[in-house]
């Protein structure tokens, strides 16, 4: 396990490397002028001359291997930079909105988990039976369904149409502090929208693998044993069933990353995502090159999570990926 574990750090380091890279060339190219996007409207009627001085002063006029090497230098010192378009240190930045993104993420990846293997379980336990009919083509249909649609959606009916839900934002407007009650209330929506995104999947494969399991010998074995059908379902079957959802926690990871910021849009969670679609308009090299590493960086070590809990679970796949 140390050894897998060390082999994906040392390959971690090229690849975060590249996407930095990536990400100060992309915006290099982009039609986006970050020293205009940095003046606002005074950048409108402003001189060419006082632009060009506002450029230099920003490094704007530097080479785009420059920039980018003086940023990296900078970064593994721990100084990832100045955000031009939030007017603030890039690590205070994204300290004060990675919380937000974290609890949203964990909260719909928690509940899209534990609803989807109850919901495949379930559904397998009775194959062909009428839940297992209407769970699946829900599932289908929200396998189509966009995160922003079903977060409009929900706030046209919990919150427009009902009134039992407020439709955005971390806190009510009326309200000066932050407390636990009001962040909860103002969470459920986004997490909701967030969880029902992610559900399909975990529901699909949970379901594939424990009627996959039912089918085998050993589960066959342990009914011919008498053991009653509970044991059989969740001590056999289950666990041969979740193998291949250990796997798919990794590659869902981008998904969920970029539903998280779709949804946080749509709800005006205080999350990165606001942060990420100004940096990226604004093309605010430093804060765009530090996010993208951080959603990188989480579905490197996503990836390596669920080839860690795969090897544990199964002895038959070792750690020498």
């Amino acid at each position: 396990m140390a050894r897998m574990a060390g082999r994906r750090a040392l390959l971690a380091g090229p690849v975060l490397l590249a996407v930095t890279f990536g990400v100060f060339a992309a915006a290099d190219l982009s039609p986006f002028d970050p020293v205009k996007a940095y003046a606002g409207t005074a950048g409108l009627t402003a001189p060419q001359a006082e632009l060009d001085r506002l450029r230099a002063n920003l490094g704007a006029d530097r080479p785009l291997v420059e920039r980018w090497w003086d940023w990296l230098t900078s970064a593994l010192g721990g100084d990832l930079g100045t955000s031009a378009s939030l007017r603030q240190p890039v690590a205070d930045a994204v300290a004060e909105r990675i919380g937000w993104s974290a609890l949203l993420a964990a909260t719909a990846f928690a509940a899209a988990l534990l609803a989807g293997t109850a919901l495949g379980v379930l559904a397998a336990r009775r194959r062909g039976g009428l839940l297992d009919r209407a769970a699946t083509a829900l599932a289908y249909t929200l396998q189509a369904a966009p995160a922003f649609w079903l977060g409009l959606l929900a706030v046209w009916l919990f919150s427009v149409r009902w009134g039992v839900l407020p439709s955005g934002g971390l806190t009510d407007a009326d309200s000066d502090t932050v407390t636990a009650g009001q962040v909860a209330r103002h969470l459920v929506l986004p997490a909701l929208v967030l969880a029902l995104s992610q559900l399909p999947w975990f529901y699909l494969y949970v379901r594939q693998g424990v009627c996959d399991a039912l089918a085998e010998d050993p589960v066959r074995g342990a009914r011919a044993r008498g053991l009653g059908e509970r044991r059989v379902l969740l001590g056999h079957a289950l666990r041969s069933g979740l193998l291949p959802v250990l796997t798919l926690i990794g590659s869902r990871m981008p998904e969920l990353i970029t539903g998280a910021l779709l949804v946080e849009t749509v709800f005006s969670w205080p999350g990165i995502a606001a942060a990420t679609v100004q940096a990226a308009t604004s093309v605010d090299f430093p804060l765009l090159a530090a996010l993208t590493v951080l959603a990188t960086a989480a579905v490197l070590a996503g990836n390596l999570l669920a080839d860690l809990l795969h090897g544990l679970a199964d002895p038959r796949v070792g750690f020498d990926g």
